[in-house]
């Protein structure tokens, strides 16, 4: 019998556990049973400090995005900002679809602070949180009638950091949640970026009526606080496998482990998957607006519906999307969820062919946000477990800039269409746009293939 040094031992267990994870990654949507899922039952799957970890950080993610879509547009346009100038700050977004580019640095380096060195994910978030809140203070100290430029620098500035942000945001949660978390956690982490938009949207606006812009800014930045506490106080999570030792391999590695992971096919089949999935439901609510208005609704009719039946119903959708997942399964979601949210879109054609009541627009908006709940909650989830837990930020940046592209198309597009086919044939179209992202579920996640 052959005797094996201690050093071949190590490298047999390392080949092995390596295997292992390579092939449990292999089938991101296979249930595979784990330590913790054993260990979470009852009310323990649902309530957990994770999940309070996900509630904060989602405040923290959608807080700066809502200052720059709300609040910045309230506040120039108070200020006298020609609406034609107003609308080029629409430009300013574009580092939320360019921010896989530098997402490899969040995977390769560690910011260590003097004194204390909080870990790869924590000092990335605690900078980016910290810039973000700087930022929003430092809006309402120019002025917009005689330093435009000054503004549109700092609002780039903002766009910047709260794109980094959701990137090491998004990894942190990739990689702090277990397998079967994955699409709980993200509805709370989704939902609680919705409600951060009360605070831009809402709070920061009727301040603005009784204080000065400056102190309205800073205000708004105060409510940063929260998620620069948790981050203080939470763990670095565990990361399997080792991270990327050079600035090349961060950069090169997520990339070729994507591609030959299942080859060329399977990776533009995931791309294509990522790209379809939402593409009709984007597509049927990027105007809406103009649609009830087009019917005869008023705009107070609009607005209560939308901000009562519209919020709480997207709401819902994610809460029940999420507790769903936990036993359905994140690939039965997709198809569940999927089908539900194509069927919702047919909501605003029936709409066309009715008498312009507030009860069928509570139905429409009610049943169409409910349902892009629970499809975004799936959605969400299959791109962090599609995600490699070495390279998470970088992936997870690429995908979610990938799904961002459908929302620039609707916006450029859909103006167009309705122009040559009215809204009706519109939303048809925008249906039929739904069935090639659950026809790739096909290939993505077979339905005869999945297990109970």
């Amino acid at each position: 019998m052959s005797i094996i040094s201690p050093k071949n031992l190590l490298k047999k267990i390392l080949k092995g556990q390596k295997e292992q994870k390579t092939e449990e990654h292999h089938n991101p949507l296979g249930k595979v049973a784990t330590n913790s899922d054993a260990e979470a039952k009852g009310w323990h799957l649902y309530l957990n400090t994770r999940m309070l970890i996900c509630i904060f950080l989602g405040f923290t993610s959608g807080l700066p995005l809502f200052v720059l879509v709300n609040l910045l547009q309230a506040w120039l346009r108070s200020e006298h900002v020609d609406i034609k100038t107003i609308g080029l700050f629409a430009l300013i977004h574009f580092p939320y679809t360019w921010k896989f580019l530098w997402a490899p640095l969040m995977d390769r380096f560690a910011i260590n602070f003097v004194g204390w060195q909080p870990g790869r994910r924590r000092s990335w978030m605690l900078l980016t949180q910290l810039l973000v809140m700087a930022t929003i203070a430092m809006l309402g100290l120019v002025s917009p009638r005689y330093a435009i430029w000054n503004v549109a620098a700092l609002a780039v500035a903002l766009a910047f950091f709260s794109a980094s942000q959701d990137v090491v945001l998004d990894a942190y949660r990739r990689e702090r949640l277990a397998e079967h978390e994955q699409g709980l956690g993200a509805a709370i982490y989704v939902n609680a970026y919705k409600v951060a938009g009360l605070i831009p949207g809402s709070l920061s606006l009727i301040l603005a009526d009784h204080l000065p812009w400056s102190t309205v800014f800073i205000i708004t930045a105060v409510f940063m606080l929260p998620g620069i506490v948790t981050t203080l106080f939470i763990n670095e999570p565990t990361i399997p496998g080792t991270r990327p030792r050079t600035l090349q391999q961060a950069v090169l590695l997520p990339w070729r482990e994507f591609l030959t992971r299942d080859g060329w096919l399977g990776a533009l089949l995931i791309l294509a998957f990522i790209f379809f999935y939402k593409l009709g439901d984007v597509m049927a609510a990027s105007l809406a607006t103009s649609f009830f208005l087009d019917l005869g609704f008023s705009k107070t009719e609009i607005g209560t519906v939308a901000k009562l039946v519209g919020f709480w119903a997207s709401i819902a959708g994610g809460l029940v999307g999420g507790v769903t997942l936990v036993k359905l399964g994140t690939a039965r979601g997709l198809w569940i969820f999927g089908l539900a949210q194509m069927l919702s879109i047919f909501g605003f054609a029936w709409l066309c062919k009715q008498s312009p009541t507030p009860i069928a627009l509570a139905f429409v908006i009610g049943a169409e946000t409910f349902t892009v709940g629970l499809g975004t909650t799936a959605f969400i989830a299959y791109l962090a477990q599609t995600t490699d837990p070495r390279y998470t930020a970088t992936q997870f940046a690429l995908f979610t800039s990938l799904a961002a592209i459908p929302r620039t198309l609707a916006t450029a597009s859909t103006g167009y269409l309705v122009d040559h086919m009215g809204w009706f044939n519109f939303f048809l179209l925008c249906a039929m746009l739904a069935l090639p992202g659950m026809l790739l579920l096909l290939k993505i996640a077979p339905w005869k293939s999945l297990k109970a």
